[in-house]
């Protein structure tokens, strides 16, 4: 099933013949912000602890940077993670698992953010990527957790936005401006407007109409 194909019914496409698993594939919104802003904040206030006032600085300036940074994580996910072109049968099974389901059936509730078992691993590569950088390379740890503590909430504001989009009429012209965009990329143009939270890197990489 191609990605771009919206299907009928209001029952959520089943992804998994073991309940197990399928119970895995619903997440509520909620469960993004329990799970993930404690560990955001827990890193601003470990990097907040463990930075010489001298240099506290960094912290805000880093958790800034993370968060700005994340509109890029997001665009490069969204267009060659989640829009990769299968080519073959199993490839194309998981390109819809991944990303495909939504396309489908884009007002299920359930699958509107990130389930965990995705999330999780996608976020201890960004945390081993900050860490190797702002440690190893750098030699400033501090900067690393304060880094991706910012990552971890523009993280959470798209998905939050993202279910926004989905389920309510947003009336700030910012908001509603965004909300038109992602709507053209489900139903004119599944292979551009990647851009969720913002539609910058599609106009700079070339994938705006």
């Amino acid at each position: 099933m191609e990605s771009h194909t919206v299907t009928g019914g209001k029952d959520p496409i089943r992804l998994f013949r073991s309940d197990f698993l399928e119970f895995f594939t619903h997440v509520h919104p909620a469960v993004v912000l329990a799970v993930w802003l404690p560990v955001a904040a827990a890193f601003l206030t470990w990097s907040a602890l463990q930075s010489a006032p001298r240099v506290w600085l960094s912290v805000p300036v880093c958790w800034v940077a993370g968060l700005a940074s994340w509109s890029l994580v997001e665009y490069v996910l969204h267009r060659f993670i989640f829009h990769f072109r299968p080519r073959t049968p199993r490839q194309e099974r998981l390109s819809f698992l991944v990303h495909g389901v939504h396309h489908a059936q884009p007002l299920v509730k359930t699958r509107l953010v990130m389930p965990p078992v995705v999330s999780v691993p996608l976020a201890l590569f960004f945390f081993g990527l900050s860490w190797l950088i702002g440690s190893r390379l750098l030699g400033k740890p501090v900067w690393a957790d304060s880094y991706f503590a910012g990552l971890v909430v523009g993280y959470v504001a798209y998905d939050m936005l993202h279910y926004s989009m989905h389920h309510f009429q947003l009336r700030s012209p910012l908001l509603s401006a965004l909300r038109k965009h992602h709507m053209q990329h489900h139903a004119v143009t599944w292979d551009k407007r990647f851009g969720v939270s913002s539609p910058v890197w599609d106009h700079v990489f070339g994938t705006e109409p």
